[in-house]
């Protein structure tokens, strides 16, 4: 047919007329004509992208939303009613939630990550039956806060059937982690999962680009560890688009909610994680960290939290905000609801030896020889730190702090006042380093769709334009900026053995992870408590301590402000309105001293329960 065809727009021209550049632009023409023919005008057009006929961000973001919410089963999907009461509560962690759920699923996913792989090891539990709560808890979860950008129930129950039949052949567990359903930041690749970053514009595509043949079935070196231990992945939390915010904000599921107390954020950027943690929808998570986006979370929505230094965990084949930046590298983070959780994670990817796979993971292992063992080594003390002298922390935050201490103190720990170089110095140091390319990456990733740039990204991007990036010779003079600042520190830290007891430097020290126990929606203002720690590329855990109490931490009377934004930090607090949030502290080990801080956060964790819980609630802000 095509070959008989006759184009009218050939007719008429005779041979000698043709001269080349006619007969270019005729051939053109004719070859135009015929793949019209070939694929039809509809499928033409769309090639075209032509205006009229293309998705709008909005459109696409919306299918993406609800294609997600399609992959949850029918007889998990939650009644209208429900999720209009759940829009009026202040609280929807712990007992609204738990009020839906059937009594094994409350009994699963009520156990602490340890017990859970213990029992999926020796066969007392079933990973299908682990998966399945856990599954449908988060599903619940999900429609109740849209904490997951990527929902992956039926490929887990499929692979946990696989595990099950494993365990009936061989009598054994894959790894450590067998049966163990985990949550993630959707930060890293997953087979049979799209990996959006919170970029509307990656939505149908890998990492922004169609037809690579990588879409679904690529994975990252940290899933491939994980898989390879046994854990399962049931679905991909939501984060900050770009990364860069300490608040979770996306076009694609919109603003996270803090589910302890729904007047207030759940951080960032690793917000969505957070937020699954707290309402128990994995066993444990996955998260990334280069400024706080682990420990806020963790902090603000009731959980624990193991940030370690640069190399101890493989960031390889994963996609990344300034990911050429090797003096300032984003890691990976773990949130869970212990202590105890935290090392079996780290422990586990630790025993993948992935030092082998990636060239920027240290080849260290888990060291146990360096955790704390009370029966060999000399009494650890620790080093506290009130306040950073610019922003003081908010009255929950102020008598966390304040327990913290009377707890070590009465279990007979040595404590010293910690004073450093100021943790000041750091804000000329973390966002020109982090940031100082102007986040041209970020920006383009947001202009595939066209999507708005929400409001915690505004600062980066006034008036929507990509800024300049500051000049080569002013970055180095940062970075050796950073490196004064790293060896001050190590110096002051190595100093404390004047200070001690003991006269040994202290184990770890303890501070606010930020000036508030979570934070009014568009009212975060100080970031040095966290951001910080990633400059000196120490490893930091956090732990629960206590929550906010409307009759307790009332505004201090006598309170003088120690600067403008420390006057605008303690405005922003009132008393009713952060009633109930969680209050918690972060403990900071020294750089690649993870076994040794973990062994140290549980001392304190320790601590804190034999203080007492009346003890706890009783102490009071000065």
């Amino acid at each position: 047919m095509l070959a008989t065809y006759k184009t009218p727009m050939l007719e008429g021209y005779k041979k000698e007329d043709m001269r080349p550049w006619r007969r270019c632009t005729i051939a053109a023409l004719f070859i135009l004509t015929i793949i019209v023919l070939w694929y039809g005008q509809d499928t033409f057009s769309s090639h075209l992208k032509r205006p009229n006929t293309m998705q709008t961000w909005q459109e696409i973001a919306k299918a993406k939303r609800e294609g997600e919410l399609d992959k949850i089963p029918k007889e998990w999907r939650l009644p209208q009613s429900v999720l209009e009461e759940s829009k009026k509560r202040r609280v929807i962690a712990g007992p609204f939630l738990e009020s839906l759920l059937d009594e094994d699923t409350l009994r699963i996913t009520g156990l602490d990550p340890v017990e859970i792989a213990s029992s999926t090891s020796n066969g007392s539990m079933s990973a299908y039956s682990v998966v399945e709560a856990f599954s449908k808890r988060a599903a619940y979860g999900h429609q109740l806060t849209h904490n997951l950008l990527e929902v992956g129930f039926t490929e887990a129950l499929e692979l946990a059937r696989e595990l099950d039949e494993y365990y009936k052949e061989y009598k054994k567990p894959v790894g450590p982690l067998h049966g163990l359903p985990i949550t993630l930041k959707d930060h890293w690749h997953v087979k049979g999962m799209e990996t959006t970053f919170a970029y509307v514009g990656w939505i149908g595509t890998f990492e922004g680009q169609k037809g690579t043949g990588k879409e679904r079935v690529f994975e990252s070196e940290l899933i491939k560890e994980l898989v390879s231990l046994g854990a399962i992945v049931i679905g991909k939390s939501s984060l900050a688009v770009t990364t860069w915010a300490p608040e979770t904000n996306n076009n694609i599921v919109g603003y996270q909610l803090n589910p302890w107390n729904q007047l207030l954020s759940s951080g960032g950027s690793s917000g969505g994680e957070g937020v699954v943690q707290a309402l128990r929808g994995s066993a444990i998570g996955i998260g990334s960290d280069s400024g706080g986006s682990v420990g806020m979370p963790a902090a603000f929505n009731g959980v624990y939290s193991h940030k370690p230094s640069s190399g101890r965990l493989s960031f390889k084949d994963a996609p990344a905000s300034g990911k050429a930046n090797l003096v300032l590298p984003g890691v990976v983070g773990i949130l869970g609801p212990s202590v105890a959780a935290l090392k079996l994670m780290f422990k586990s990817l630790q025993s993948t030896e992935p030092w082998k796979r990636d060239p920027f993971v240290l080849s260290l292992g888990y060291r146990e020889q360096l955790e704390y063992n009370p029966k060999t080594d000399p009494k650890p003390a620790f080093g506290i730190m009130k306040d950073d002298g610019l922003v003081r922390p908010h009255p929950p935050i102020s008598r966390a702090l304040d327990i913290v201490e009377k707890a070590l103190q009465k279990a007979q720990f040595d404590i010293i006042t910690w004073n450093p170089p100021s943790h000041g110095e750091t804000i000329a140091l973390h966002g020109p380093i982090a940031r100082g390319d102007g986040c041209p990456d970020a920006y383009k990733n947001l202009q595939l769709s066209g999507e708005a740039i929400v409001p915690q990204l505004a600062h980066l991007f006034p008036d929507g334009k990509l800024q300049p990036s500051m000049g080569l010779v002013e970055w180095e003079d940062t970075v050796l900026h950073l490196q004064d600042y790293r060896a001050r520190y190590q110096a002051y830290w190595e100093s404390t053995s004047n200070m001690t007891t003991g006269k040994l430097p202290v184990g770890a020290f303890i501070l606010p992870i930020a000036p508030t126990a979570a934070v009014i929606p568009g009212k975060f203002i100080h970031s040095p408590y966290s951001s910080s720690i990633n400059v000196l590329d120490y490893c930091s855990v956090v732990i629960q301590v206590t929550t906010a109490s409307k009759d307790i931490d009332i505004f201090p009377q006598d309170y003088v402000p120690l600067n403008e934004k420390d006057k605008m930090n303690m405005d922003a607090y009132d008393a009713a309105t952060y009633d109930g949030a969680p209050a918690a502290v972060q403990i900071v080990g020294r750089q690649h001293d993870e076994e040794k801080l973990l062994s140290l956060a549980q001392i304190v964790v320790n601590a804190l329960e034999s203080y007492g819980k009346d003890e706890r609630t009783q102490v009071l802000h000065n």
